[in-house]
């Protein structure tokens, strides 16, 4: 009986101490940091629709993370905070979008703070390109340096070696 009892405290003694451990590993992982160019929110309110233009979204925001990728007529600011957690890869928190569009003239148009529910996943195609020429076949490998120079001929040639001109 008393060597069950010592069981049972010796194993709810490592499970505290795991708990302990769990709970310090969190608090050992570094602060989030800051990523991209995170927009105050008084600042966009400055911004009016059909009035400003994109010269001054630049002085008020500065410049964007991204364009839009076959026109100027879409800026984004993308932030967010990342954090790297103890024994995980680094996670993403709280990241805020903003897109701006403007007209032919410059002028905005619209402002919208994107979700992540108006993402789309985008999936990764696994087939690669073929690149001709990066391959050598048998014949190739066996008489590929045939005819070419060694380091020999090229080291007592005295087109490569300065000091054999005059000679």
């Amino acid at each position: 009986m008393a060597e069950e009892m010592r069981a049972k405290r010796r194993i709810s003694a490592l499970v505290m101490l795991a708990a302990l451990a769990l709970g310090a590993c969190e608090r050992l992982a570094p602060p989030p940091v800051p990523r991209g160019n995170r927009v105050d929110s008084d600042r966009l309110s400055q911004i009016t629709k059909g009035v400003q233009t994109r010269g001054d979204v630049l002085a008020l925001l500065g410049p964007p993370t991204a364009r839009g990728t076959f026109d100027e007529e879409n800026w984004y600011y993308i932030s967010g905070h990342t954090q790297v957690m103890p024994g995980r890869y680094l996670e993403l928190r709280d990241r805020v979008v903003v897109a701006i569009s403007f007209d032919r003239r410059g002028t905005v148009q619209d402002i919208r703070q994107l979700k992540p529910e108006d993402g789309q996943d985008v999936g990764m195609v696994s087939r690669e390109t073929p690149v001709p020429g990066t391959e050598r076949n048998m014949l190739q490998a066996l008489f590929g340096n045939i005819g070419r120079p060694s380091l020999d001929d090229s080291a007592s040639s005295t087109m490569n070696n300065p000091a054999r001109m005059g000679r």
